[in-house]
């Protein structure tokens, strides 16, 4: 549910700068941060499906509005509340590791947020290429029209898929968190010590920035692409939408295989493989993105694209492998926590990016040297009952080496 597809639109009947639409991209972000960090303990204490669905109910209702808006202050308003919808990438990992065993739980969240990711490729092109062109051949050319009344598309089907999350999904495997607890079968936990205990792990900040450095990367380019085509090779809003939404299709399977390769790694090297993946991925992924600043050639530029594209979201799975083994009480707290570096990425870089309007090139420039940056942290993990690159020692403790299903994946919910 965003608005860049139709960005160049808006700025334009709007009357507004580059930086403007920089600042409301800022904004966007801004209130999916706050909200991050708050359900991931959510999801410790409630479950993933109630939260899911009602943020998703709410958020289609400032979707909706969007052709309300008639100044920079109310699109800033706006696009405030609709970045809400963000904070679902929270309850979709916590659910999906609930779910999943160790064994799976890199490629099982990589494919499930992943594909939730494509809706930035869906976006660009269904609004872009299909729905904007549709709505202004509707109003016979009018392309005022057509912008504010084409986001009612999504926001009915985010309210109709958030009613169908809450009528007919379950929490984990054994079903409701309501049930299980009036049994007896899962204990009560309190939110604000699950957030506590997430909060207060050196690692859960590592991952923090290098999910800024991968998903951050994500949500500025998806903000960007568009503009920056239509800048710099002087295409049509039409097909720079269609080539803007090649990075976020590169979901289908990049980020599940990121996830995959440190599953993988993970059989061969434990904790180490997953990291030396995690590093890997990072590292070329800010080298891919200086060589893409570099091209001249609108060619050239897309194979870029869709190259750094597969190491941001391979990035992203491959972060998620890792989520899992921080800490064995607040999974949650913790995926909301590394969550919410993924829109503080998106500011810092935003905010780049708005103080160079005349030259996105420079941006991209600095965004590689931070993401390669963020790639050599690796060296600093220390899991408990895992060996780093550097430091932490392997256990030889069986249930030291498991996620555990009441706090994890469901491989130890039978423990339950």
């Amino acid at each position: 549910m965003r608005v860049c597809s139709s960005a160049h639109e808006i700025k334009v009947d709007l009357n507004l700068s580059t930086q403007d639409i920089w600042t409301t991209n800022i904004c966007a972000v801004s209130f999916d941060i706050c909200m991050r960090f708050v359900f991931g303990a959510v999801c410790d204490k409630y479950g993933a499906r109630i939260p899911m669905g009602v943020v998703l109910m709410l958020a289609s209702i400032p979707t909706a509005c969007i052709g309300l808006v008639n100044s920079l202050t109310g699109l800033i308003c706006i696009r405030l509340f609709i970045g809400l919808a963000g904070s679902t990438f929270v309850m979709c990992q916590c659910w999906t590791t609930r779910m999943f065993t160790k064994d799976v739980v890199g490629v099982a969240n990589g494919l499930v947020g992943g594909w939730g990711n494509v809706g930035g490729g869906a976006t660009q092109i269904v609004m872009g290429t299909f729905l904007f062109p549709l709505f202004t051949s509707l109003y016979d050319g009018d392309k005022t029209k057509a912008w504010r009344h084409v986001t009612l598309v999504p926001a009915a089907v985010a309210f109709c898929t958030g009613m169908a999350v809450i009528r007919f999904s379950d929490d984990c495997p054994k079903g409701n968190y309501r049930e299980l607890k009036k049994s007896g079968e899962m204990p009560e936990i309190s939110a604000a010590a699950s957030f506590r205990g997430g909060a207060v792990d050196f690692n859960t900040w590592l991952l923090f920035i290098q999910y800024a450095c991968c998903f951050g990367v994500e949500l500025t380019v998806n903000n960007a692409a568009v503009s920056y085509f239509v800048y710099r090779f002087e295409l049509s809003i039409e097909s720079a939408s269609a080539i803007a939404s090649v990075f976020g299709f590169m979901n289908l399977f990049a980020r599940g295989l990121g996830g995959y390769a440190s599953d993988k790694a993970n059989a061969r090297l434990k904790m180490r493989g997953r990291i030396l993946v995690q590093m890997g991925l990072l590292v070329l992924e800010g080298v891919f993105i200086f060589i893409f600043a570099e091209m001249k050639n609108l060619a050239a530029s897309i194979v870029l694209l869709t190259v750094f594209s597969i190491c941001v979201q391979g990035a992203e799975g491959s972060t998620y492998g890792i989520v899992p083994y921080v800490n064995r009480v607040s999974p949650g707290a913790v995926a909301g926590i590394v969550g919410a570096g993924g829109p503080t990425g998106a500011v810092l870089f935003g905010l780049i990016f708005r103080s160079l309007p005349e030259n996105p090139e420079l941006g991209f420039r600095i965004m590689a040297g931070i993401v390669v940056g963020s790639g050599v942290i690796c060296l600093l993990f220390n899991l408990k009952g895992h060996q780093g690159l550097i430091f932490g020692k392997e256990s030889t403790l069986k249930a030291k080496l498991e996620v555990p299903a009441a706090d994890g994946p469901a491989d130890a919910e039978e423990d339950v």
